[in-house]
């Protein structure tokens, strides 16, 4: 799984066009969530692009990673990323929310090629990846399951049973990652319900836990390949990130987690994208 600086510089390009993606979709919506998008958009690029053992020709193969993106509101970053990987045409994303659209609000498995799990009621995603990894298991396969989490996600009871079911059956073929951008729709995450210190409640939990940029690639996949090695407990990866990432006018602004930028504001945005 070690990543060349060749790799590295495909990765960032096919980022730089999920970013635009992100941008030009909720642009056109007029609604949905950029801010946690473009924060996790980074993590979604090197899971699909060179991590997971997918087919987007046949999306339903068993043998597949899953992956369940319990923050569901940040779709446009998942429908980016399955575009690009060739689940459907780049085309289609700008019908993101529209009526009769297979790219809804938040991503439903059973209109959306690719999506392993409809997600959007927040703290529900880690229990889905879990009941995945059991499955593995059980059925004796080899496949990884892997879960995005929010940072203000955590607030929710629900993800702390999930981490210590994890932690009870030994899922040492799931890792969850945590966006953590430190700000939710409300405000800071230390302001609103604090979940600190995360790292320490999820080795309480028994987990190993990791810690990376959540924007270096390098530090992402040196994160996967820890938790790919780690046997008998399951791997959270506390991924350092920025709201908005990429976009100047975004970074660190809560008011961008669930509003979608204007035209003009779009424009100014992909200009910065550019460079």
């Amino acid at each position: 799984m070690a990543i060349t600086r060749e790799k590295v510089e495909e990765l960032t390009a096919i980022a730089r066009r999920v970013r635009r993606h992100i941008i030009d979709m909720t642009s056109e919506a007029g609604s949905g969530h950029p801010g946690g998008s473009l924060s996790c958009g980074d993590i979604l690029v090197a899971l699909y692009f060179h991590v997971m053992k997918v087919d987007p020709q046949n999306p339903d193969w068993p043998e597949r990673d899953r992956l369940v993106l319990s923050k569901g509101h940040a779709a446009p970053a998942l429908y980016a990323v399955l575009a690009e990987k060739g689940y459907f045409p780049v085309e289609e994303l700008l019908t993101l929310r529209k009526i009769n659209s297979r790219l809804q609000g938040h991503p439903d498995m059973k209109k959306t090629p690719g999506v392993d799990m409809t997600t959007g009621s927040l703290g529900q995603g880690l229990s889905a990846a879990n009941g995945m990894a059991i499955a593995a298991k059980l059925d004796g396969k080899d496949y990884r399951v892997y879960a995005v989490l929010g940072d203000g996600e955590l607030q929710e009871g629900q993800v702390w049973e999930a981490a210590m079911a994890a932690s009870h059956y030994k899922l040492d073929n799931l890792t969850a990652f945590v966006d953590h951008n430190g700000l939710q729709i409300d405000g800071p995450i230390a302001e609103v319900m604090s979940p600190e210190i995360i790292q320490d409640k999820f080795r309480a939990f028994g987990w190993n836990v990791v810690d990376v940029d959540g924007h270096d690639f390098e530090d992402i996949i040196r994160g996967i390949e820890e938790a790919v090695n780690t046997k008998g407990r399951p791997t959270v990866i506390v991924a350092k990130t920025v709201k908005g990432k990429g976009v100047p006018f975004m970074e660190n602004q809560v008011d961008w987690h669930g509003k979608a930028p204007s035209r003009q504001q779009a424009e100014e945005a992909l200009k910065a994208l550019e460079q």
